[in-house]
Parts: C-alpha cells; sequence; structure tokens
C-alpha cells in the first residue's frame, strides 16, 4: 500500500495500541487549554524528557508553540468523558472538569493514572505535525486503570 492513502495508513497506525492523555497549558490571556493526545513518549531519563505531537492545523496550535511548557495528563479508564470532551470543539472544555495548577502553573487533571509538569526544552518540526519535547520538572502517578487507544476506539 502507498504511504499517499492517508486513510488506510492513519487506520494501520490504529493498529498500535497507546495511552491516551489530555496536555494542557495556559494561553496568552491566562486561561486554561488542553486537548486529548495519544501521540507522547517518554525520550530520556537524563535529563528527563518526554514528547507529543500536534497537528499544525490544530486551533490550539499558536497557544502551545507559544507556551512555557504543559502538562501531560495519562488518563484512566473511568475517564473516557474527559478523552471525548477535551478532543471536541468546545469553547470551555475545562468546564465541570476537576483540576488544580502543577508548579509551572499547567493544568493537572486530578484522578488521571498519571501527569507530567514540563517546561519547553525543544521543539522540532514532523511533516503536517510538530514534535513538542518538555523536561519533566515533576510527575506523580496512582495505581488506576488506563484508557487505552486501539483500532480506532478507546477503552
Amino acid at each position: 500500500m502507498k504511504t499517499s492513502d492517508s486513510k488506510f495508513l492513519r487506520k494501520t497506525l490504529g493498529k498500535y495500541s497507546t495511552g491516551v492523555t489530555v496536555v494542557t497549558s495556559i494561553d496568552n490571556d491566562g486561561n486554561p487549554i488542553g486537548m486529548t493526545v495519544n501521540s507522547f513518549t517518554s525520550v530520556s531519563l537524563q535529563p528527563a524528557l518526554v514528547l507529543w505531537c500536534i497537528d499544525k492545523k490544530q486551533p490550539s496550535y499558536d497557544s502551545f508553540m507559544n507556551a512555557e511548557g504543559y502538562a501531560v495528563n495519562i488518563l484512566s479508564k473511568d475517564q473516557n468523558d474527559l478523552c471525548h470532551k477535551f478532543a471536541s470543539q468546545l469553547d470551555d472544555k475545562f468546564e465541570n472538569v476537576d483540576w488544580k495548577k502543577s508548579e509551572n502553573g499547567f493544568p493537572l487533571v486530578k484522578n488521571s493514572l498519571a501527569w507530567f509538569d514540563c517546561k519547553k526544552w525543544n521543539y522540532y518540526s514532523g511533516g503536517d505535525h510538530q514534535i513538542l519535547v518538555g523536561e519533566i520538572t515533576s510527575f506523580d502517578s496512582s495505581e488506576l486503570e488506563p484508557l487505552t487507544y486501539w483500532n480506532g476506539q478507546i477503552s
């Protein structure tokens, strides 16, 4: 199959099971922003680095690119509703969401499986996406079950 068949390529990439995250930050006006992301991975332990990718057409692209960093909230199995909420085009995705500010000032979603508070480390162009690498400044985890994405399904 040719890579020009983007629908089939997307479906085939979906065969790789991933966790589901909500990446959050603060926009230029000081308002919380966030989006559902499954393109998250660790990069390095020394220094502690993680990365995620954002589509350059994403409405919050400029806000994330101008932010000093972000928080990555790994969703638990009980947070399926948050996955869909932060994947939507809602104006206020944080309405009725239980969250607090991290040490760096980024939204941490309460009752997540884990979270990472990150400062901007470096960004790289990756085709139609931007690759954002952050340095972890603090983190925590729980023993909850993970929310996963596989074969186009959230479970």
